[in-house]
């Protein structure tokens, strides 16, 4: 759905001479009140209510021109985010959902927002600043890619059940392998091999139908930020964790969306107005248990290159962890500045330590451990 943007219908210099003849650059909270109902014919109605929610929240007693102006252009100022964090108010017009005579590109964007978000004002919000520009492009393109690397293995290696078994699998040089860790490219490719096509099917399908919408609200570059944070914690859980093991898929950060999503929810039952929304929770984590339960099945399954074990499940557990943590501190603050959140700050310090550790652990541990560690491929 493509969104016009109105520029705010009242000048600047009406504002000034009739309502801030001192040139302040403010105007009572009553004051706007009566200029809104003057004037809210001509706003959308749903911005109408927005601002009628920063009048009624403002604690100070007046707003600033510019504020008004950054609602009309979609901006959210902070007065308007302290509005938002206070939640007291009423919405007086019906739900987003009670809306009808909606073309199909806007009530897919309703269900996104819906499935996504908590609140109805920032529903409401995301709905009409929604402009599909720039698409979801990430998620796409980043499935496209695990998928057209999978073709490729699949006709090289002329097998696409269980890749993982055949003798030259292990030579690829983008999966993860204990013996090539210095190869720091190992710790993100490794997302574009998959074990075989049920491995590849599920997880394409976990990220598309929940990656896409997220990505839809949040953006591209926090949603891409999670799935990127998942991958490298994968990995580098695998090499503390299960060190003399390979890695291959890109469930790392399949699952740290997913967790940080079904997190989102649990957090938000009450406002989460999705349908069905417990029996999506057990649908997503059905398939999580039953890709995690395949994954375990496999590391510990008689390799097909012996010594070298089959994939290791651990990368799993990292992507989860990123998830209910950074994930989670993502998807909650939706269109507000991370920088500005102290949990954002502790979470990715957290975050950082433990890159740190692991790069210390897989630079000196495996030399003192004497672990034995499978050939290289």
């Amino acid at each position: 759905m493509c969104c016009f943007n109105p520029e705010p219908t009242i000048p600047l210099v009406l504002f000034s001479l009739q309502f801030d003849p001192e040139n302040t650059g403010y105007i009572s909270t009553e004051r706007f009140r009566n200029l809104l109902q003057r004037h809210g014919s001509e706003l959308d109605p749903h911005k109408l209510e927005v601002l009628l929610a920063l009048a009624d929240n403002n604690s100070e007693g007046k707003i600033c021109y510019q504020d008004f102006v950054n609602l009309m252009s979609n901006k959210r100022s902070n007065s308007f985010r302290q509005a938002i964090l206070q939640g007291n108010r009423r919405l007086c017009s019906k739900a987003l959902l009670e809306e009808t005579g909606l073309s199909l590109s806007q009530r897919l964007i309703r269900h996104v927002a819906y499935e996504t978000l908590p609140r109805e004002i920032d529903r409401k919000w995301y709905y009409d600043s929604y402009t599909c520009c720039p698409p979801p492009w990430f998620m796409i393109a980043i499935t496209i890619v695990e998928v057209a690397f999978f073709l490729y293995n699949g006709v090289i290696l002329d097998r696409f059940v269980l890749q993982v078994t055949h003798p030259l699998y292990l030579k690829n040089s983008l999966l993860y392998h204990p013996q090539l860790r210095a190869q720091a490219w190992r710790y993100l490719t490794y997302i574009f091999m998959h074990a075989g096509i049920e491995h590849l099917g599920l997880n394409v399908v976990l990220q598309l139908v929940v990656g896409v919408p997220l990505e839809m609200v949040h953006g591209a570059a926090r949603i891409g930020f999670v799935y990127i944070a998942g991958i490298l914690a994968g990995s580098l859980a695998v090499s503390i964790a299960d060190m003399t093991a390979p890695v291959v898929g890109s469930s790392g950060g399949v699952y740290a969306l997913i967790s940080a999503h079904l997190a989102n929810i649990v957090m938000n039952w009450s406002g989460m107005k999705c349908q069905f929304k417990l029996l999506r929770m057990a649908v997503a984590l059905i398939c999580m248990s039953f890709e995690f339960g395949r994954a375990v099945w496999l590391r510990f399954h008689p390799s097909a290159y012996p010594p070298c074990p089959h994939p290791s499940f651990v990368a799993h557990l990292g992507g989860v962890a990123v998830g209910i943590t950074l994930g989670v501190v993502v998807l909650r603050n939706y269109e507000q500045r991370l920088q500005d959140q102290s949990l954002w700050w502790i979470f990715i310090s957290i975050y950082v330590v433990f890159v740190l550790f692991a790069i210390f652990w897989n630079v000196f541990a495996y030399s003192l451990l004497d672990l034995k560690l499978p050939p290289p491929p």
